[in-house]
């Protein structure tokens, strides 16, 4: 039986990224959470966190880590079934998810449920191609990802569709396409990416105009917001949701420079399969929210899925 509070050393030194917050947040000293990693290690035989900057747990140490949340959640909730229901703190709940969910309707979802409960949103950020890789890890509870595949021990729920349409300004499509939009002006023309691992550029222009990810020039802006703004202000052109561009295209402010051309992102909620009423409560809300906020699948014949 692995002691629980050495399992929540471990967790809180990923977690802070120090030993020094880790006892903070555990309210023990520094050798103490040394020491309990120390005993963790030697009870199981194997390493558990690579000391380095930043530090990283082992692939062991990811396992120990998914297996400790999992105790402390239904800990927490057969707690609070013993005391009638009565909270006397907040539970925190790690879910990983792409940026443009959270920026356009993942608030939106769960803010029936933020207000009936006492709880804390620890939002891990990743492109809904790789958000698998955080719940593969035990950092989340669940992921929001483009992948349609379950993993071992999860479940997978579709939620909805999100179209990614090509926009720009009308100044921009001028100055860049006077001729029309086509593959020779996208090799000169100013395109904006998320960042390193955001593929929708790179798929879009592959897809429509056969260019390669190094034949155009861009723009990196790793902010939803300001991400948008470059492309109004008329200095790229970008993939951008139709969730965040209605108001903007209905105002004349950016148009769809290929209409008919888009790519659909399919998003499915990945969870554990626990016996928890808080995983439950919260796939409630996500798939609830879906329903309107996002496209449904049949609307949509070509779905784009993580290579």
């Amino acid at each position: 039986m692995l002691d629980l509070k050495h399992m929540a050393a471990l967790c809180a030194i990923i977690e802070e990224q120090s030993f020094d917050k880790a006892a903070r947040k555990l309210h023990v000293t520094q050798s103490a959470v040394s020491q309990r990693l120390k005993q963790l290690e030697e009870s199981l035989g194997q390493l558990l966190v690579v000391r380095g900057n930043p530090l990283r747990a082992t692939d062991a140490g990811h396992l120990v880590i998914k297996h400790y949340r999992q105790i402390s959640m239904l800990q927490t909730e057969l707690m609070e079934d013993l005391t009638t229901g009565t909270q006397s703190g907040y539970n925190t709940v790690a879910i990983g998810l792409n940026a443009d969910s959270l920026d356009t309707w993942f608030l939106d979802a769960l803010d029936p449920l933020l207000r009936e409960q006492n709880l804390l949103l620890d939002l891990k950020i990743d492109d809904q191609d790789q958000t698998h890789q955080l719940l593969r890890n035990g950092d989340v509870l669940g992921c929001i990802s483009a992948s349609p595949e379950p993993m071992q021990g999860c479940s997978c729920i579709p939620l909805g569709v999100t179209p990614y349409r090509c926009l720009a300004s009308p100044e921009y499509v001028n100055r860049y396409f006077p001729d029309g939009v086509n593959s020779d002006g996208f090799r000169h023309a100013p395109v904006a990416e998320f960042n390193h691992k955001d593929e929708l550029q790179n798929r879009y222009l592959a897809t429509y105009f056969d260019i390669s990810p190094g034949d155009y020039p861009k723009h990196r802006v790793p902010a939803t917001v300001p991400f948008f703004d470059l492309i109004i202000r008329g200095h790229a052109c970008g993939m951008v949701p139709d969730q965040q561009s209605h108001k903007q295209m209905a105002e004349g402010l950016v148009v769809d420079m290929t209409p008919g051309k888009y790519l659909a992102v399919p998003l499915y909620w990945h969870v554990w399969n626990l016996k928890s009423q808080q995983a439950s409560q919260i796939t409630e809300a996500l798939t609830a929210a879906a329903k309107t906020m996002l496209d449904p699948f049949e609307v949509h014949q070509d779905l784009i899925h993580p290579q």
